[in-house]
């Protein structure tokens, strides 16, 4: 638990992550877990610690710097690189002895020509946004026939919804592994809502991200993971004002009776939107106290009229009090975001404590 002056904190459960992770696990042959942009705010080397126990396949990571953390760190498995590389940072991603997605046939030559080693081959099936489309792989037959790669995947863009299109992606998938001189060894294509959706996936390696992290796969999903970030802070400030009188900026709260307002020193600098202002709560001795008027950038009130509160006292933000609880989801739809954003958002000044995931 943090020192007793911590203005703001965001606390992770490293076990959580771990026992999301078994869920994940049952489903596929092996796991690739993403720890992408520091494992989505969590704190990827920890993250990838607390993992390890799981013996995953390998780690997920958007840029050079993120793989050559996890190395840093003592992780060995292989870390795939997902995001494009420019050519010259092959060498960079070769030396940190990352896995990169290589989709032109210049990218492939140029990866062998410097000994780079294994790489996958990301094959676009609707996402639009990098891989060598589905229908054109045949471009690339020369090239895969002289230097194979290891593995070939694919994303799912609506793998949350139930409109067929998870679907058509698997199709078109599968019949550019068809067009190859070879089927790859690693094939990885169902995200954290297809395996929470399915009993057991079709690939011999799943890629869970944002379940590991307590962000369920929607409501057709089979399985839910345990919640896995609580948001907390201390109370800094109390103060009783009379009826009529504004809080924070562009009055846009006035009181309707006498008020006792608290002042949390967290803002959205922190993470926390300005967008829950006047709608959100926070969890105060185990009852709820509405945020009222706007998140401003470093402080945060709340209406304590009718619950117990002290100097001193914690909130919670995100995370369970008592019987209380206030799920990242709900928050998120709240502000008219994805959880994605708001859990990653969550790093920018609070300090992680973390718990479990020995």
């Amino acid at each position: 638990m943090p020192m007793r002056l911590t203005r703001g904190w965001m606390e992770v459960d490293l076990d959580a992550v771990v026992r999301n992770a078994r869920v994940m696990a049952a489903r596929v042959p092996a796991i690739l877990p993403m720890v992408k942009a520091d494992a989505y705010g969590l704190g990827a080397v920890r993250v990838a610690r607390a993992l390890e126990q799981l013996s995953p396949w390998g780690y997920g990571v958007a840029t050079v710097e993120e793989g050559r953390e996890l190395r840093y760190a003592g992780i060995a498995r292989p870390i795939v690189l997902f995001t494009s590389l420019d050519a010259e940072e092959l060498p960079a991603a070769r030396d940190a002895r990352l896995t990169p997605a290589l989709a032109s046939a210049d990218a492939i030559a140029r990866w062998a020509s410097i000994d780079g080693g294994a790489w996958h081959l990301p094959i676009d099936t609707g996402m639009s946004r990098s891989g060598v489309v589905w229908s054109e792989t045949q471009s690339l037959r020369d090239v895969l026939r002289r230097y194979p790669p290891e593995g070939a995947f694919t994303h799912f863009h609506s793998a949350a919804l139930d409109d067929g299109t998870q679907a058509e992606q698997e199709a078109r998938f599968e019949r550019a592994l068809e067009s190859l001189p070879g089927i790859p060894q690693v094939l990885h294509v169902d995200n954290s809502a297809a395996l929470a959706r399915s009993e057991q996936s079709k690939w011999n390696v799943g890629r869970p991200g944002i379940f590991l992290y307590g962000v369920g796969g929607g409501a057709r999903a089979s399985v839910q993971p345990e919640p896995v970030v609580s948001v907390r802070a201390r109370i800094v400030e109390l103060r009783t004002i009379g009826a009529g009188e504004s809080v924070s900026y562009d009055a846009t709260f006035r009181t309707n009776r006498e008020t006792r307002i608290a002042t949390l020193p967290v803002g959205y600098a922190d993470g926390y939107r300005r967008a829950f202002g006047n709608r959100a709560h926070a969890i105060v001795a185990g009852r709820r106290a509405p945020v009222v008027g706007i998140v401003t950038m470093d402080m945060t009130m709340l209406d304590v009229t009718d619950v117990p509160a002290r100097i001193g006292d914690i909130a919670t933000l995100i995370g369970t009090d008592g019987g209380e609880q206030l799920e990242l989801a709900d928050l998120a739809e709240m502000a008219s975001a994805s959880s994605y954003e708001l859990l990653t958002g969550l790093h920018a000044r609070l300090p992680r404590h973390y718990r479990g995931g020995e």
